[in-house]
């Protein structure tokens, strides 16, 4: 079991930024990565970012390229999502998600999940 607690959400004017943590816990090791992903109201959960946990290769969703940031810190089992340029649109709850193996970017393919964060990002 892993456990995944997100932290760092808020509400933020466009064009700002803001820094979300996921502190993994339980039966954390070097061969699970480590997702992010976000849901709007009404609409599906989406991939935002990736991050290998041994390997840090890192992958991000066309929406978010260019101004989000996915990194790690594996001496405190945590991995952070620093948001850049925020828009309205980057509006949604976020949710750390954790799957054994390769970086995925279906959401039903990761086992184990956060409670999820709310940003929220003003006009």
């Amino acid at each position: 079991q892993v456990q995944l607690v997100e932290s760092g959400g808020g509400w933020v004017q466009a064009g700002g930024s803001l820094r979300l943590s996921c502190a993994a816990s339980g039966r954390t090791s070097s061969s699970y990565t480590l997702g992010w992903f976000r849901q709007a109201p009404g609409k599906e959960r989406d991939f935002v970012a990736g991050i290998g946990w041994s390997l840090s290769s890192t992958y991000y969703s066309d929406s978010v390229k260019g101004r989000f940031t996915i990194s790690r810190d594996n001496a405190k089992n945590t991995v952070y999502l620093q948001m850049n340029s925020l828009k309205p649109e980057d509006t949604a709850v976020y949710y750390c998600a954790a799957i054994y193996g390769i970086l995925r970017v279906s959401p039903k393919e990761y086992d184990y999940w956060g409670q999820g964060t709310q940003v929220t990002v003003s006009s």
